[in-house]
C-alpha cells in the first residue's frame, strides 16, 4: 500500500464523519476510476453503480467504456430515449438503496459530476417543460442561432447563460424553458455543492485524464470494434441525448483517424471541465492518479477504515 502520496482532505478541521456506508469515486475521464471501483467491488463484497450519463444507454459499451464487471445503470436505457438528472436520480437512489438493503457496499463511480451529486444527494431539480415548451424554446435557438439564443438567456437569466455555452443548444433551450417558468437553471439557493449526502458517504477523487491515458483509451475502442458499433447505433432512430455522448456522431460519419483526433480533442475539453467539478466536490478526499488501480484502492480502503469497516467487510 502507498502511504506517502499525497492526499487532500476539505474536511480535517471539522468533526468526523458518520462511517460510511457508501463509497463514491469521481473522476475526469481516462482516470482510471473503474478499474479502482472494479477492485473495490471484489475486495468489499459490493456492488457498482454508474454515475455516468451516456454509460445509461444500451447498445454502446464501447463507446462508453463499460466496465466488464457487472454495474449497475448500464446499458438500461434505449437509444431512442432521452435521459434526464431527474430519472437518472431515481433510478440512482433506488439502485444504491436496494444495494445497501441487502447488506453490501454500495460504491458509485462516474465522471459526469452532477450525475454523481444526484446519486448521493436530494437534489431539488428543476421541474419538467410544460407541453409544448421544449419545442417552442428548440425552435427560438434555431430561428436565433446559438449566439442570439444565449445572448436571449442572458437578457432574462445571467446566471444561467454564465453556465451553459453558445454551442450548448440542450442546455440553452432548458435554461430558456426555465426562465419562462419562473425557475432558472442556476437557482440563487444553489445546493449543488453542498455536503448532504443521503447516506454516510466516502467521496474520493482520482485526478488524472491526462492526453496520453486518452489517446489510449481511443486506441482501444478502435481495436475493439468502436467504428462499427458507432455506425449501428446512429442509423437508427436517437434522442436528442443519445445524439450528444461524446464520440458518436464522430466515429460514425468521419474517417476512422479524422474521428479519433475530434474525439481525443472533446475528451481532452471535457477532462479539463470534469477537473473543475472535482475541485469543488464537496467533503472531497482527492488522490493523485499516477499510481496503480491496485494502489488506489489499497489507500481508499485505509480511508475508509480509518472511520470503521464497511458493510460487506
Amino acid at each position: 500500500m502507498c502511504t506517502t502520496a499525497p492526499t487532500r482532505s476539505r474536511t480535517a478541521s471539522r468533526s468526523l464523519p458518520a462511517p460510511p456506508e457508501l463509497i463514491a469515486i469521481y473522476g475526469p475521464t481516462a482516470s482510471g476510476k473503474s478499474a479502482v471501483a472494479g477492485i473495490l467491488r471484489e475486495r468489499l463484497d459490493g456492488e457498482v453503480v454508474s454515475a455516468d450519463s451516456a454509460a445509461l444507454y444500451a447498445g454502446i459499451p464501447i463507446l462508453t467504456a463499460a466496465p466488464a464487471y457487472p454495474v449497475r445503470l448500464v446499458g438500461v436505457i434505449p437509444l431512442t430515449e432521452d435521459v434526464s438528472v431527474g430519472g437518472y436520480q431515481r433510478l440512482a437512489h433506488a439502485a444504491i438503496d436496494e444495494v445497501l438493503a441487502a447488506g453490501r457496499t454500495a460504491i458509485a463511480v462516474g465522471g459526469t459530476g452532477l450525475y454523481l451529486r444526484a446519486a448521493l444527494s436530494d437534489l431539488e431539480l428543476p421541474p419538467p417543460p410544460a407541453p409544448g415548451e421544449r419545442e417552442r424554446w428548440e425552435a427560438v435557438y434555431d430561428e436565433l442561432g446559438g449566439e442570439g439564443a444565449h445572448a436571449l438567456l442572458a437578457e432574462r437569466d445571467p446566471a444561467a447563460a454564465a453556465r451553459v455555452h453558445a454551442n450548448d443548444r440542450r442546455r440553452i433551450v432548458r435554461a430558456l424553458e426555465l426562465a419562462a417558468a419562473g425557475s432558472s437553471l442556476a437557482p440563487p439557493a444553489d445546493r449543488l455543492w453542498a455536503a448532504d449526502e443521503r447516506r454516510p458517504t466516502l467521496l474520493v477523487g482520482i485526478e488524472g485524464g491526462g492526453e496520453e491515458r486518452i489517446r489510449r483509451r481511443v486506441e482501444h475502442q478502435l481495436a475493439a470494434g468502436v467504428v462499427d458499433e458507432a455506425r449501428s447505433a446512429w442509423a437508427q432512430p436517437l434522442s436528442e441525448t443519445a445524439r450528444n455522448v461524446l464520440g458518436l456522431e464522430e466515429f460514425a460519419t468521419l474517417p476512422a483517424d479524422e474521428a479519433a483526433e475530434a474525439v481525443v480533442a472533446a475528451t481532452r475539453r471535457l477532462a479539463s471541465y470534469q477537473r473543475k467539478w472535482l475541485r469543488r466536490l464537496p467533503s472531497a478526499v482527492t488522490l493523485a492518479g499516477d499510481r496503480t488501480p491496485e494502489e488506489l484502492a489499497d489507500e481508499i480502503l485505509a480511508l475508509a477504515s480509518a472511520r470503521q469497516r464497511l458493510p460487506g467487510r
